[in-house]
């Protein structure tokens, strides 16, 4: 165990190092992802200017919502950049080199690059709105309500680091999956910009039972905003969030192991 968390500190420091060695070129990239992400909030701050209010949310609860999308992308990132980039590496025959090397294929993928610029960017964004809004949504953030906001990040983190996990798995089968990626991942992570609620029975299925989005955060969110809205679903809902991390994890981990021994390399 010793061993292993050592070379976890090697990693992180290896990849930190080659993240940031231009510093300032570092950080005007992470600026320029934290602007490019906050088109997104002008948007919702505009539409909320026109209509005041969207399904009962107002302007400081929408923020809420999205910072928990924005935090928990930051935060697993830095562990997941490998599986989000497995398409590369699989077909530029990179991949071989892990194959050979005496430690677990998922391990060194996880450890051997971070998204720092993704991470300092969508995560900072995340913060701030964070900061903007958990003053002014009236929750009181006692020791319960705290641990629980703690247990869901946490939970959003792991829910999207296993669909990563899938996404990858399935480069072993299809060599280039950057189109499913879109429509799996990054066109459904748009919705959770806004209330379930809003929407058709059929993204509202998508979003909690196939991408399970809602979980990462807008049943958290109704747990503590307690808005009129959530009386459409199950109560329980707003306590599952690590549940479903944990259990889509392990069946995506599962997938991957499947997967993986019908690896082909594909030269180079």
């Amino acid at each position: 165990m010793g061993d292993t968390l050592h070379l976890m500190k090697v990693y992180t420091k290896t990849t930190a190092k080659a993240w940031f060695q231009y510093r300032v070129d570092a950080l005007l990239k992470s600026l320029a992802v934290f602007l490019r992400e906050s088109t997104s909030i002008i948007v919702i701050y505009f539409t909320l200017l026109k209509f005041d209010t969207l399904s009962g949310w107002n302007i400081y609860e929408m923020l809420f919502l999205c910072s928990l999308i924005f935090m928990t992308y930051g935060i697993m990132i830095i562990f997941f950049t490998g599986l989000r980039d497995f398409g590369k590496t699989v077909r530029d025959g990179s991949f071989d080199r892990f194959l050979l090397r005496p430690r677990g294929l998922l391990f060194q993928i996880l450890f051997a690059n971070a998204d720092w610029f993704a991470s300092l960017g969508q995560g900072g964004l995340g913060v701030a709105l964070f900061i903007v809004s958990a003053g002014k949504v009236g929750v009181s953030w006692n020791a319960r309500n705290i641990c629980y906001y703690a247990i869901t990040v946490a939970g959003g983190v792991l829910i999207q680091g296993a669909v990563f996990l899938i996404l990858a798995a399935l480069n072993i089968y299809l060599l280039q999956t950057d189109s499913f990626k879109e429509l799996l991942y990054w066109n459904t992570r748009r919705f959770a910009a806004y209330p379930i609620s809003i929407f058709s029975k059929f993204i509202q299925t998508i979003m909690i039972y196939v991408m399970p989005f809602a979980f990462v955060n807008y049943f958290p969110a109704q747990y503590l905003l307690r808005k009129s809205d959530m009386k459409q679903y199950p109560e329980i809902y707003m306590y599952l969030t690590p549940i479903v991390g944990v259990v889509l994890y392990l069946l995506a981990y599962a997938f991957w192991r499947y997967s993986i021994r019908f690896y082909k390399s594909s030269g180079n």
